[in-house]
């Protein structure tokens, strides 16, 4: 771009950040660094991404006088695109914090299960929910990504289990996306446990999805992909085929839960179907790494799980490497396995558990994510064309991100070119 194009474009921008640092997560540049970097933002895109040279620090002046409430001067500070949280269960009735003591006090969970805890407790409290009482829980533990720079996130159904309370929850999750400033994706997992009423019956719930639920989420545009848990304490490989050839038929976007526990070969049955991402992973093989590096779909890691539950089967990060895998990360926030809202934790997570760089938890929790979303198109790195959503840090390298938990070094969030959260002059 020549010099008066880049003039152009600054004078007619919404707003510019200027004096930045930026992490892009373009090219193949580490981080895709750009510094001492000017970056415009025009009706909620990016317009203009570039180096503060010489001959644009007149047109810079000269704005400074004219338009100085749209010049944000960051001093140095380092700006990333907003972070994307791409797997999570955020809607939820009840609280689960007192299984979590019982079983530090010896009590096991086939025992907390016959007590009616487990998954089961949450789906009795989230049926029995009202729609304003599952949306203000969420949004209280949403509260905490937003304050972290999440810009974008997604939310799961299945803790209904019934046609009516998943409807439910989508809806709220829905809902949800037109009070808080951030894209917000939803996925319909009706299939993520067999309901009590259909105990030993799971081929006759996996009917009740295909011909009852399916068409109702999909006739009320409640979902943007559908997503199952295929493991042996959760739906087979073929019963998971049969949903995913109904979803797939309705125009939904495929994601599966898979190898967390044991190697089902799901990851397979995803990459036949081109989905957008399996997720856990622990237990996939080497052939399913290969098949996934085929069929484009993304790697979701979910660190927080992993840590909460003690698990002790690492996924083979070095084989998604060695082909290329894209890999996400994500919080996993849900009230059994991962009561986890803090993205940033999740990064230092990756790194110190999964022997994850920094470049590759910050990649995870950006465009990587963003791919796994379907999404990267519109977010997940910094480009012209993109959405404005940023995350601006008081760091003096990209890795202070992953590296010290427990802090929180974000300092403003930028969602379609406005201001959301600040605290540069704190």
């Amino acid at each position: 771009m020549s010099t008066t194009d880049a003039q152009k474009q600054l004078s007619e921008a919404d707003h510019l950040w200027i004096n930045a640092n930026l992490m892009t997560f373009e090219g193949t540049e580490s981080y895709g660094t750009l510094n001492n970097a000017i970056i415009a933002s025009k009706n909620g895109r990016i317009s203009y991404i570039g180096s503060m040279t010489e001959d644009l620090l007149d047109t810079l002046s000269e704005l400074s006088n004219s338009q100085a409430n749209k010049i944000t001067d960051l001093q140095g500070k380092w700006l990333s695109p907003g972070l994307i949280d791409c797997h999570t269960h955020l809607v939820y009735g009840g609280n689960r914090s007192q299984e979590f003591e019982q079983r530090l006090t010896g009590v096991s969970y086939e025992e907390i299960a016959r007590q009616g805890g487990g998954i089961l407790s949450t789906v009795k409290a989230t049926r029995k929910a009202t729609h304003e009482q599952l949306e203000a829980s969420a949004l209280k533990r949403i509260e905490h990504l937003l304050n972290e720079g999440v810009t974008t996130l997604e939310i799961k159904s299945g803790y209904g289990l019934d046609t009516e309370t998943e409807i439910k929850m989508l809806q709220v999750a829905r809902s949800i996306a037109e009070k808080i400033p951030a894209n917000v994706t939803t996925t319909f997992l009706g299939a993520h446990a067999l309901p009590p009423e259909y105990k030993d019956r799971a081929d006759d719930y996996i009917t009740l999805i295909c011909e009852e639920m399916l068409p109702k989420v999909k006739a009320e545009n409640l979902a943007d992909a559908v997503d199952a848990f295929c493991e042996n304490i959760g739906f087979s490989p073929v019963q998971v085929k049969r949903l995913f050839e109904h979803a797939s038929s309705m125009g939904l976007a495929l994601k599966l839960h898979a190898e967390q526990l044991t190697d089902q070969q799901g990851t397979q049955l995803a990459a036949s179907f081109s989905a957008l991402s399996v997720d856990h992973l622990e237990y996939v093989s080497e052939q399913g790494v290969k098949t996934i590096a085929d069929s484009g779909t993304v790697a979701v890691l979910l660190p927080a799980a992993f840590y909460y539950l003690r698990e002790k089967q690492l996924p083979p990060i070095q084989w998604l490497r060695e082909y290329k895998v894209p890999i996400a990360l994500a919080t996993d926030a849900n009230p059994g396995s991962a009561p986890c809202t803090s993205l940033l934790l999740v990064t230092n997570m990756a790194c110190t558990l999964f022997q994850m760089t920094p470049e590759e938890a910050l990649k995870g929790v950006t465009i990587n994510a963003a791919k796994a979303l379907g999404m990267d198109q519109k977010v997940g790195s910094l480009a012209v064309g993109k959405q404005a959503d940023f995350a601006i840090w008081d760091i003096d390298a990209p890795c202070d991100i992953p590296y010290a938990f427990g802090h929180n070094p974000c300092v403003a969030v930028v969602k379609d070119g406005e201001l959301v959260l600040d605290k540069l002059s704190s």
